[in-house]
């Protein structure tokens, strides 16, 4: 191979997306290889430089069939070229250029696991190749044997990973010349050299091949024995210890191929790594659908709070925001609500989150802040906020209960249940007149309180509307035919199957109906469920393909209610204050 200026630092995007042309799981004898060399003028890849392309095709031991030829680059070859490969430019003069030999080369590699010694620098002309010459490059699997020569053999036995070292170690029946199809062939016998080396690794799969060529760690070597007998199904996949504790959960819709690729040289967090030293077993958990997995593993981690997941745990420690019952109620983050609890925002990831919200109703209308219990016979000291103007001081009685329902109360029963329109319009008239002030910092802190408030309002309304509905089916179809089917009562997956493809699905939603989970209806918007939950059903049902089979009861958000605010939400969330003032209504 003629050295070049251009070096490609990993192997990554040399493999496949699914549908790359060969199983993986495929073993070794039965793979048909491809091992190409390239010679070229030395330069990087830009969709020439290419000036002879040798291939062997091998199966079992087998040749199969042989590429080779000569390729006009259309420029001279630089004398050091002609030194080291014998090529001239007298021999490339007749020979065809690149754009006329690649759709031999790419019918030739059709279906194959493409081999070639440093594989990045020739996969990187002969994609440049193709993307220049408008030719599909078919993304095959690659195996470079310098990197499984890295892999399989030691410094004792080889000094280093050239092709014409590890030629002369395995005593190959052709030398490698520099010139391509010479080399080529000597990378077939360099490749079934190491291939009877893998053996002793447990490396018996093309796909464990050209993952046991990446530079993975000892431990995801040791442990990849972990992914063995898997389902390839989705569902929820438990990495545990040796106690049987859950260290990590997820979920997958294949969870074979999910669980190997923590094996892998694509899995570079550290905290995997961590984990994976410590875990002995993976317990697969099969669901009927992508869905039902996504469930499960919320669950599953709630229960079990696995201490490398670091998403969707402790949903106890979700946060309200409510108005207290008293004469002049005030708001008060709580950690749960009460059956008694009529006015309440939420549910919040955090009390930081609750109490932004809570500061942008301060801002719009007139509650107290101060957290006495206040006497509707004896007057209490006002705050400063009082001599400020940002409180009727009904500590002082200077304003009546039904007065201060009516300014500051009902406005935040009103924004959380129905409409924040008062709300709304207060905050950016204060927006407004602290931006036209050109004291844009403090507008900004108003900003992201009335995006809290609105987020918060949004999140509720959508989540109750599903929640008060006693049961729902629902059915999407499934990509093997058929549909998938969710049971949904009161926000919570109840049951969940698949119809067989050419069923009609009703009597498998009865089926399900029959040994669902019974769900009793409760309060609050997320009365059975963690709000996480509902969500991912909410997302489920909302996509376009998905039917409504049966409901019991209407599913509907009020007109005026705060979803119409999702623009403006998503200005808050990303725009500057400028970008409000047009939207006071």
């Amino acid at each position: 191979m003629a050295p070049g200026e251009y070096v490609q630092q990993t192997l990554a995007g040399l493999d496949p997306t699914p549908g790359g042309g060969v199983d993986p799981a495929l073993p070794l004898y039965a793979t048909t290889f491809v091992v190409v060399d390239l010679e070229t003028t030395g330069g990087a890849p830009d969709g020439g430089g290419i000036t002879e392309i040798g291939a062997v095709k091998v199966r079992g031991g087998e040749e199969l069939g042989v590429l080779a030829t000569l390729v006009n680059p259309g420029v001279p070859i630089p004398p050091f070229i002609t030194v080291l490969t014998g090529i001239t430019q007298a021999m490339l003069v007749p020979a065809p250029p690149i754009e006329q030999v690649l759709p031999s080369f790419l019918e030739f590699i059709s279906d194959a696991v493409l081999v070639a010694h440093n594989a990045p620098y020739d996969v990187g002309f002969l994609k440049a190749a193709c993307a220049k010459h408008g030719y599909r490059w078919p993304a095959p699997r690659v195996l470079d044997t310098a990197a499984l020569a890295r892999r399989v053999l030691t410094r004792d036995e080889v000094p280093n990973r050239k092709l014409g070292t590890l030629a002369a170690y395995f005593r190959t029946a052709t030398q490698p010349t520099h010139r391509a199809l010479d080399d080529a062939k000597a990378t077939v016998d360099v490749l079934h050299g190491l291939i009877a080396r893998l053996g002793g690794h447990r490396v018996d799969t093309v796909g464990d091949a050209i993952e046991f060529a990446r530079a993975v760690t000892p431990t995801q070597r040791r442990k990849r024995h972990l992914a063995e007998g898997l389902p390839k199904a989705p569902g929820v996949y438990i990495f545990r210890a040796a106690d049987d504790r859950p260290l990590y959960v997820g979920t997958s819709g294949d969870i074979a191929t999910r669980v190997r690729s923590y094996f892998t040289a694509a899995e570079k967090r550290a905290r995997m790594s961590e984990m994976l030293a410590a875990a002995e077993r993976v317990e697969a958990v099969e669901c009927a659908h992508p869905l039902e997995a996504e469930v499960r593993e919320l669950r599953l981690i709630a229960a079990h709070a696995p201490p490398y997941n670091r998403r969707s745990k402790f949903p106890e420690r979700m946060v309200w925001l409510k108005l207290t019952d008293e004469a002049y109620p005030r708001l008060s983050v709580v950690r749960a609500l009460s059956v008694t609890d009529t006015a309440y925002l939420g549910p919040f990831r955090s009390k930081q989150a609750a109490e932004l919200a809570a500061a942008g109703f301060h801002d719009a209308v007139p509650l107290r802040q101060c957290t006495h219990r206040l006497s509707l016979r004896t007057v209490t000291p006002a705050c400063a906020l009082a001599e400020l103007g940002r409180c009727p001081a009904p500590c002082e009685h200077r304003i009546t209960p039904d007065e201060y329902d009516h300014r500051a109360a009902a406005p935040f029963r009103t924004a959380t249940t129905t409409d924040p329109q008062v709300v709304v319009d207060a905050l950016l008239a204060r927006i407004e007149t602290l931006s036209a002030a050109q004291r844009y910092e403090e507008a900004a802190v108003v900003r992201s309180r009335l995006a809290a408030v609105l987020r918060a309002t949004v999140r509720m309304q959508r989540l109750a509307a599903l929640t008060r509905i006693a049961e729902l089916a629902a059915a999407r179809p499934a990509a093997g035919g058929g549909w998938e089917l969710a049971l949904v009562r009161h926000g919570r997956l109840a049951g969940a199957g698949v119809s067989p493809p050419g069923v009609h699905p009703r009597p498998t939603i009865a089926a399900i109906r029959a040994t669902a989970e019974t769900v009793p209806p409760g309060h609050g918007p997320v009365p059975r469920a963690s709000a996480e939950e509902t969500e991912r059903i909410l997302s489920w049902l909302e996509r376009p393909e998905t039917r409504l089979v049966e409901m019991t009861d209407e599913w509907s958000s009020p007109i005026s209610g705060a979803a119409r605010f999702r623009d403006l939400l998503a200005k808050a969330e990303n725009g500057g204050s400028h970008q409000l003032s047009t939207e006071r209504s």
